[in-house]
């Protein structure tokens, strides 16, 4: 029956097709060598420059084609590229089906985050892993923040109970230490590192990149722990028109709509919408309090591509967001803003970004990359007003040229960056009343050399100068190494690397305005500096039934000098910033497992053991909301005589070191072991339709299970009643029987319990 339908389904389209004397047709499936469809693999005529991506069914069709003999390409991640030929007439469809076979060199697609160039993921001898947007699918969120939480050694982690602020951590370092691109370029930074990462339409993300390790010799400063790089869809072959639309049973609205067009022969645009909103205020754990903050957010996405000369492509992308968020006590609204009547933070946030590549019209290979944004935050935490504005301008050029064993890299890049707040860390003590805006210059020169000493071995070499015209000179090297064997299903690399970083407390530490407690530098802050060691162990194995199993391995080890470590347990009033005197060290390891069996069946697995610490006067700490051991994973079995899916997905946390109060603060420690565990069901219903539903937080789990509060004296969010000692500490009083004043910095995992979702899908290809 089914393929009696498709073969009506062909004949309607032909009939159609002839009836109205249109140009010819390719049509037909992309499946591997069971059987099995092969979702979005790329489908393309080179002679013609046309192209398009299958849907998740593994069908294609390409209308328009001219007469003649063409030849048809497609390519897939995991598959070897295929090459095939097709004839073509007026009025006339061309069932042509493609079986594509698994590649010995399994994952070989064309990455870019660890060498600043396309190269294939199996020869980069940097380490990078890659999630497409099938990867995101299986658990749907409404941000790229939220969806990060099941990579292993990454995680999304809260800063505030508040407003759900909060930053990424990769293998145990804290958010600033990430660097956050969009297609290569530094777009999220500084003061939009708390809200840059809401608003990128997932409809519109081709895949996203991780390199863990440090990355300053490429991309400079914040890239000390890693970089996570966010690859949008190419405009010419993504999806005519696409959405991805959810609720939730907490009365959550989630949009992602997206349409492309073409303009003459040569330009293609991509527009995407994302919508969110939530306004439903919940207090399940009974402290008067929102569960979670209210929001309402736009981001309106636009990307085009121009063929040039010579194959050669402009690419240009614009998005502006717009949020209104806030979190506080149930009785909370707008005119209350600023008062210390009733508590609540409110943030508005205007963002607006704007960045490119041109592939300059030379026989060299020279890219120019160029990007411009801004950001407008108006805040108020309680009675704290903080408003905001930064404006970041970005431009690089890069040379690449092989020659011989040597392939080249050499680049030149600038970046201002325009801040001006309303804290100390702007103010002007020569002239009382007036801001002292900081404009910071940041030139830089990089080179690198990637060595193919033989087919088994590469060497690849490293340098970048920066001159910081707040901080002066940095130099960052680097030197990595790999070697694979000859049939490329082992794979070791080696890599040391340094990094540094410039703070800015109150762009990127979100407590330093939350909350009662008093910031205090001790110094100016120095930036900081370290040195990374890795180690990356990547085995394939093939088995006989077609199934393949995927082992990544990794031992890491980054040593900090003048680390900026916020000091919370010397005093219970205050925050203290100073870079440390000692030194810090993240270490561990981490392995990954990814099995696909040929019955569908696919486990992904991940596993992370780590030690963060920080270490004076002979004194070891354990560094605040650092788990010492996260695990994640992602099941899938499709049932593919139903069209259905199912994705089990979750993580697993290790006990964390947490802030208290006091040494009678009844709040524990340490926080507890702790998962989210997510289902969800996927039911095609063809043409490029898909319905999905499920629950997430399975286990109902909340930080509050095991505690008598996580918000310190939420009933008191003035600290009207506390009574402060001539040191200004909080007094134990029959009142206040633990002597805390208000802090909502206990936090260290999400406070949303368990819920139903509902959701459709839909890809229009031409």
């Amino acid at each position: 029956m089914k393929l009696f339908t498709v073969f009506l389904s062909a004949a309607s389209i032909l009939g159609s097709l002839v009836a109205s004397a249109q140009s010819g047709t390719i049509m037909g499936k992309v499946t591997d060598s069971y059987g099995h469809p092969v979702e979005l693999a790329a489908i393309s005529l080179p002679q013609l420059k046309m192209g398009m991506s299958a849907d998740s069914l593994g069908y294609y069709r390409i209308t328009g084609v001219p007469n003649g003999h063409w030849k048809i390409q497609s390519t897939s991640m995991g598959y070897k590229s295929w090459l095939g030929h097709v004839d073509v007439s007026d009025s006339v469809v061309v069932i042509h089906d493609i079986v594509l076979e698994a590649s010995k060199a399994s994952l070989n697609e064309v990455v870019v985050s660890g060498t600043m160039k396309e190269v294939s993921k199996l020869d980069s001898p940097v380490p990078v892993e890659v999630y497409t947007s099938k990867f995101f699918r299986a658990n749907p969120t409404p941000s790229v923040f939220d969806a990060l939480q099941n990579i292993n050694g990454v995680r999304p982690q809260l800063n505030c109970n508040v407003c759900s602020t909060g930053d990424i951590h990769i293998n145990g370092l804290e958010g600033p230490y990430t660097m956050i691109l969009i297609d290569g370029m530094p777009i999220v930074s500084g003061l939009s590192t708390v809200y840059g990462l809401s608003g990128i339409p997932q409809s519109l993300i081709e895949r996203v990149e991780i390199v863990k390790g440090p990355a300053s010799t490429l991309y400079g400063s914040e890239a000390v722990g890693g970089l996570i790089n966010i690859i949008t869809k190419n405009p010419s072959t993504a999806p005519v028109l696409s959405a991805d639309v959810f609720s939730t049973s907490w009365a959550e609205v989630n949009a992602d709509l997206a349409a492309k067009f073409k303009v003459g022969e040569k330009a293609h645009s991509l527009v995407g919408v994302n919508y969110f909103n939530y306004q439903n205020p919940v207090d399940n754990d009974n402290d008067g309090f929102t569960d979670i903050t209210l929001q309402n957010r736009i981001s309106v996405f636009n990307k085009w591509s121009f063929q040039r000369k010579e194959n050669r492509v402009l690419s240009m992308a614009a998005r502006y967001v717009y949020e209104d968020r806030w979190g506080g006590q149930m009785n909370w609204n707008r005119s209350y803003r600023g008062g210390d009547e009733v508590y609540g933070e409110s943030i508005y946030t205007k963002r607006w970004e704007y960045f490119g590549t041109y592939q300059l019209p030379f026989k060299e290979n020279i890219t120019f990359m160029f990007s411009a944004n801004g950001h407008d935050q108006n805040s108020v935490y309680g009675t704290t007003l903080y408003n905001a504005n930064q404006y970041v301008g970005f431009g690089q050029l890069s040379w690449n040229k092989q020659i011989k064993r040597h392939d080249l890299l050499a680049g030149l890049a600038y970046r201002y960056t325009y801040y001006d707040d309303n804290t100390p860390a702007t103010r002007s003590f020569e002239e009382p009343g007036r801001n002292k805006v900081s404009h910071t210059n940041l030139p830089g020169v990089f080179v690198q050399d990637e060595i193919t000493l033989n087919e088994n071995n590469k060497v690849l070499l490293g340098l970048r100068y920066d001159y910081n015209s707040l901080h002066g000179s940095i130099l960052t090297p680097r030197i990595n190494y790999k070697w694979n064997s000859p049939d490329k299903n082992n794979v070791l690399r080696l890599s040391i690397g340094n990094g540094y970083r410039v703070a800015n407390v109150f762009t990127e530490d979100h407590a330093a305005l939350t909350g009662s407690r008093d910031v205090v530098f001790v110094t100016e802050l120095k930036p900081e500096t370290s040195w990374n060691g890795n180690v990356n162990f990547v085995k394939k194995i093939f088995m006989s039934n077609g199934g393949m199993v995927g082992l990544d391995a990794t031992g890491f080890y980054t040593y900090f000098d003048n680390k900026i470590i916020a000091d919370y347990d010397t005093d219970a009033n205050k925050i203290i910033y100073d870079n440390l005197s000692g030194h810090a060290v993240s270490k561990g390891i981490s392995l990954n497992v990814d099995i696909a069996l040929p019955n569908g069946l696919k486990f992904l697995l991940g596993g992370t053991a780590m030690d963060v610490y920080s270490k004076q006067g002979g004194t070891k700490i354990r560094q605040l909301f650092t788990e010492q051991f996260t695990g994640v994973w992602n099941v899938g079995y499709a049932f593919r005589s139903l069209g259905l899916t199912v994705d089990y997905t979750g993580n697993l946390y290790g006990p964390m070191r947490l802030p208290l109060l006091s040494d009678a603060d009844p709040r524990r420690e340490n926080s507890p072991w702790w998962s989210i565990q997510n289902i969800q069901l996927t039911k095609s219903a063809g043409k490029g339709l898909e319905i999905f539903g499920g629950v997430k937080n399975l286990l109902n789990w909340t930080p509050n299970k095991g505690n008598p509060f996580i918000i310190a004296r939420a009933h008191d969010p003035f600290d009207k009643n506390v009574v402060f000692d001539n040191n200004g500490q909080a007094v134990v009083t029959a009142e206040n029987p633990y002597g805390l004043t208000f802090d909502p910095s206990y936090v260290f995992g999400p406070n949303q319990g368990i819920r139903g979702f509902l959701g459709i899908r839909y890809n229009l290809y031409k």
